[in-house]
């Protein structure tokens, strides 16, 4: 089958090819609404395909962007990338989004494949492993924004939540509620993690802070698929902290899968409290109190920090988002259990 080129959907809308390519360009200021009508109806008429690799070798642009994720199960991930879909529409831009699982091997590939590709842009959640990189992407002047995480001696912009405020905002309430036995569940700690080394350094210094002890066995950093059973240990000793702040949503449903398992009751037995307000949090019973992350808003960022650098030079920023507590049932005050 014969391929449908440009000049001939000019042939058939009776213009030239010049006006058919400011067409597809959407540059219609000097286009009345018949020859705009002819066009769209010789382009429908002929199914013709505008050739995107010659548009953007001529453009020197493909209108796409680079999105590097390192778990898309987690609902911070899935609503950045809502909001960069959202507002890369609003550019005409097209978005290719790679899942690293954490794994620097990964995440090099995929950066090399989309290098490869010529995406205008990376918007990156990074493992923070791939230093050198990042150093030549940066050397190279491609537009790059981190989410999430920062990398030492990288300088580039960032988004992240601002986790220290998120920590004490939680354990605060915490406090305020009258419990002073308060517990922590994370995934492994890992240095160039750094939401998750904010967190849990900012806990025990919170603790110190208020003067509340700090027992090794409460601050759990396991595998998430193991959380469950380290709590089931605590819970056999009778030494289950009486409150537990669990620092992201997959560590959240390890508590509510352990908890479940043992029949106990939210706040009752133990109150809880987390980072991510998941979207069944004001429909479980109890409701659960959670610390929520401006998800949308830093996508917006990224995607808006991005567009800035394509247009020209700025200096690299770094954003810290504020977090927000948002006071359900899962962590009333002891004297208000009902006992």
């Amino acid at each position: 089958m014969q391929k449908v080129t440009m000049a001939d959907v000019a042939k058939l809308a009776n213009v030239s090819k010049s006006t058919v390519s400011q067409y597809l360009n959407k540059r219609y200021e000097y286009m009345s609404e018949e020859t705009r009508r002819r066009i769209a109806e010789a382009i429908e008429q002929l199914q013709y395909r505008p050739n995107v690799i010659a548009r953007s070798l001529k453009q020197k642009s493909t209108a796409t962007i680079g999105v590097i994720v390192f778990n898309i199960l987690h609902m911070l991930t899935t609503q950045v990338l809502r909001a960069i879909e959202d507002m890369c529409q609003q550019h005409d831009f097209h978005v290719i989004v790679c899942n690293t699982d954490d794994d620097p091997e990964k995440e090099k590939k995929y950066i090399d494949m989309l290098w490869a590709k010529q995406v205008d842009g990376f918007i990156i959640f990074p493992t923070g492993k791939n230093v050198d990189l990042y150093k030549r992407m940066i050397e190279a002047r491609l537009p790059v924004v981190f989410v999430d995480r920062t990398v030492e001696g990288i300088d580039v912009d960032a988004v992240l939540l601002d986790n220290e405020r998120a920590v004490q905002l939680g354990v605060h309430y915490l406090i305020e509620q009258g419990y002073k036995h308060i517990g922590l569940v994370a995934p492994p700690f890992a240095p160039h993690v750094i939401p998750r080394t904010e967190r849990i350094n900012t806990f025990q210094y919170a603790l110190r802070e208020a003067n509340l002890p700090i027992k090794e066995e409460w601050i759990i950093t396991e595998q998430v698929k193991h959380i469950s059973g380290r709590l089931d240990a605590l819970l056999q000793r009778n030494k289950l902290p009486e409150a537990i702040f669990a620092i992201n949503d997959l560590t959240l449903m390890e508590v509510l899968t352990f908890v479940k398992r043992r029949q106990l009751t939210i706040p009752h037995d133990i109150a809880l409290i987390s980072i991510d307000d998941v979207p069944f949090a004001s429909i479980y019973t109890p409701s659960l109190t959670t610390i929520a992350q401006p998800a949308f808003e830093m996508g917006e960022k990224a995607t808006e920090r991005l567009f800035m650098q394509m247009g020209g030079e700025i200096s690299p920023q770094m954003f810290r988002l504020a977090p927000k507590l948002i006071e359900r049932d899962s962590a009333k005050k002891r004297g208000d259990k009902g006992e």
